[in-house]
C-alpha cells in the first residue's frame, strides 16, 4: 500500500528514509524556499517501509513544474504508477530519480524490466553516481591504518600546530560559514546556492538535530566551516568551505578526522563523503583535490544506479532538456567570470 503521509507520521517517514535528502526536516526546509513537497509512504506489511519524498519545481515563465526524488529506494510499479498521477495533477513533464542504492546487477535489472512499462530514460545528473563511504564502526586504530600516511601526518601536523575544532550553531557560526563559501565558490569558479538557501537549511537541520555546523580555528581565526548530517546511523559531509589563508596549516585533514570521531560518539556506522568522481578520476577536473583529500582517508568507491528520469510529456521533456543545456552554458560561464 502506498499512500501521502500526514504530520503525524514524522517519526516513522524518518525511520524509513534512506537518506537526509528523504528526511522530513530536508522536506520542510524545501517548503521554506518555495517549493512544494509530496511525502508518500510505501508498506511491504510490519517489517519493511520505503518512503518517497518528492520536491515539485516551477519551470519560469509557465505553468509546469519538474519533480525531483533524490535517494530514495528505487521505487517499484505501484510507487512509479502513484508518482505518474500525482506528477500529471501537478502539471510535471518529468519527475527526475536518482536512488540511494548501489549498483548491483539485480538493481539495474530492476530498473531495465520498469523502464519496459514506464517511460523511463537516463537523465542528466544533479547528484553524483559515485560516492566514498567509511566504516567508522571499527576502532580508530583500524581507520588509522587504512589512512594515506600523507593523510595522517597531515592531521596530525594540525594538531601539532594548535589547530582546533569546534561545533558552532550559533548565528556567528554561520556568518563565518557562508564567508568562506562566497570565497571558496569565486576562488574554485563553482555555482553555489543563495546565503538564504544555506540559511533555511542550517537552521532547519540544526534545529531538528540532523544537523551540525563545525569550524578550525587557528590563532582565533576561522580557516574552515563545514556542515554535517545526520541520519540512522550514518553521518554525511554535503558542503565544507575554506579559508586561501594558513593552508601550511592542514586545517581541512583535521577538520575530516574530528569528524570521523565525532560520527563515532554518535553511534554513527557509516561516513558518507558526498560524492567522487568516480574509478578513473580526471586530474584536470576542478574537483579533483576534493577526491584525492577524500580518497586519503581509506573510504570505499561507491558506485549508485545513476539518474532516471519519468517522463510524463514526451515533447515538453525533450524542449526542457535543451533549455537545460542552454542554462548550464550560461551558469558556467558566469562561474568564469566571478573567478
Amino acid at each position: 500500500m502506498i499512500r501521502e503521509v500526514t504530520d503525524s507520521d514524522k517519526k516513522n517517514f524518518n525511520e524509513a528514509a534512506r537518506h537526509p535528502l528523504q528526511s522530513w526536516q530536508w522536506g520542510e526546509f524545501r517548503k521554506q524556499t518555495g517549493v512544494r513537497v509530496t511525502r508518500l509512504r510505501q508498506d511491504f506489511g510490519e517489517a519493511k517501509k520505503e518512503v518517497y519524498q518528492i520536491t515539485w519545481h516551477k519551470i519560469p515563465k509557465i505553468n509546469r513544474y519538474i519533480g525531483y526524488c533524490p535517494k530514495s529506494a528505487i521505487p517499484d510499479r505501484e510507487a512509479l504508477e502513484a508518482i505518474a498521477e500525482i506528477a500529471k495533477k501537478m502539471r510535471a513533464l518529468v519527475v527526475k530519480f536518482e536512488p540511494n542504492e548501489k549498483a548491483g546487477v539485480a538493481e539495474l535489472e530492476r530498473i531495465k524490466n520498469l523502464s519496459l512499462d514506464f517511460k523511463l530514460v537516463k537523465g542528466k545528473p544533479l547528484f553524483t553516481k559515485y560516492s566514498f563511504q567509511l566504516d567508522i564502526s571499527v576502532s580508530e586504530e583500524e581507520l588509522l591504518k587504512k589512512m594515506h600516511p600523507k593523510t595522517k601526518y597531515n592531521f596530525r601536523l594540525a594538531e601539532k600546530k594548535g589547530v582546533k575544532i569546534v561545533e558552532d550553531n550559533s548565528e556567528q557560526g554561520f556568518e563565518e560559514y557562508w564567508k568562506l563559501m562566497e570565497e571558496t565558490t569565486k576562488r574554485q569558479g563553482f555555482f553555489a546556492h543563495s546565503k538564504n538557501y544555506h540559511q533555511q537549511m542550517w537552521k532547519t537541520m540544526v534545529e531538528s538535530g540532523s544537523g551540525h555546523l563545525f569550524k578550525a580555528v587557528y590563532r582565533g581565526e576561522t580557516l574552515t566551516t563545514w556542515v554535517l548530517f545526520e541520519l540512522n546511523g550514518v553521518l554525511y559531509y554535503p558542503y565544507g568551505a575554506s579559508s586561501n589563508t594558513h593552508r601550511e596549516v592542514m586545517a581541512n585533514n583535521l577538520m575530516m578526522w574530528e569528524a570521523i570521531k565525532f560520527g563515532k560518539k554518535q553511534g554513527c556506522k557509516l561516513f558518507d563523503l558526498w560524492g567522487s568522481l568516480g574509478p578513473e578520476p580526471d586530474t584536470t577536473d576542478p574537483w579533483y583535490g576534493f577526491h584525492r583529500f577524500k580518497q586519503g582517508y581509506g573510504a570505499e568507491l561507491i558506485e549508485f544506479v545513476g539518474t532516471y528520469d519519468l517522463v510524463i510529456n514526451n515533447f515538453e521533456y525533450l524542449i526542457y532538456n535543451w533549455a537545460e543545456k542552454l542554462r548550464w552554458v550560461v551558469l558556467k560561464l558566469v562561474a568564469k567570470i566571478r573567478k
